[in-house]
């Protein structure tokens, strides 16, 4: 069983950096399949890639509910694509000590469960092929606590540990894990603008074997 290397997933493919991660592989020849929980947000990427010449499939999916998100993706994960992508965080105002308990358990749903739900998707075929690359996407809070976004600064804290856990189990295995810790609002034309961010993701998918990272920070510098 080999991967399809010139085929990448993004979960999370909306406007701004999912877009931008999704231009940077589909300039490398790369097949796309881009995700999301809602068809038309999906929509204008997926015109504009097509009409550049790049293979575009399109599926729906909410991540914060695993059963679903499996079934959805698991056509695709038969594909055996090569470089999956998980770049999905929940951002919103919110307070440790006033919003309800249930409310930070649909935030680390989307975070960290819905990564974890990918990985064990996607991951079996990468490590039985010696090869693949698995990515997510961090944020600053997970190196500086955030009180007024309380739910993001926990879930991505656990991202940032989940993905040392995968790369830790897949590297011998032959399967990079690693994660983009980017500190900052993203936003066009801005030492943040998502095209120079998701250089680091192709970067990544490019190290070598025995330099590859577990992390890399991005914060505009």
């Amino acid at each position: 069983m080999d991967i399809d290397r010139t085929h990448a997933v993004v979960v999370g493919a909306g406007p701004g950096l999912g877009a931008g991660i999704a231009r940077r592989f589909a300039r490398e020849g790369f097949a796309l399949t881009l995700v999301a929980r809602s068809a038309g947000t999906l929509a204008p990427l997926a015109g504009e890639l097509r009409a550049a010449g790049t293979d575009v499939d399109v599926v729906t999916a909410d991540v914060a509910d695993p059963a679903a998100l499996a079934a959805a993706l698991a056509p695709v994960a038969a594909a055996l694509p090569g470089v999956v992508v998980y770049n999905v965080g929940l951002v919103v105002a919110d307070d440790l000590l006033v919003d309800p308990p249930e409310h930070f358990t649909h935030a680390l749903a989307v975070d960290v469960v819905g990564a974890v739900a990918v990985a064990q998707l996607f991951t079996p075929a990468m490590r039985a092929a010696g090869a693949g690359t698995f990515l997510v996407t961090g944020g600053g809070p997970a190196l500086h606590p955030d009180p007024a976004h309380a739910s993001l600064t926990l879930g991505k804290a656990a991202l940032r540990n989940a993905v040392a856990v995968l790369h830790e189990q897949l590297a011998a295995d032959g399967v990079h894990a690693a994660g983009v810790t980017v500190v900052g609002v993203v936003e066009p034309g801005t030492p943040l603008d998502p095209d120079r961010i998701a250089e680091t993701y192709w970067e990544l998918h490019r190290e070598p074997r025995g330099s590859w990272s577990v992390d890399r920070v991005v914060d505009g510098s």
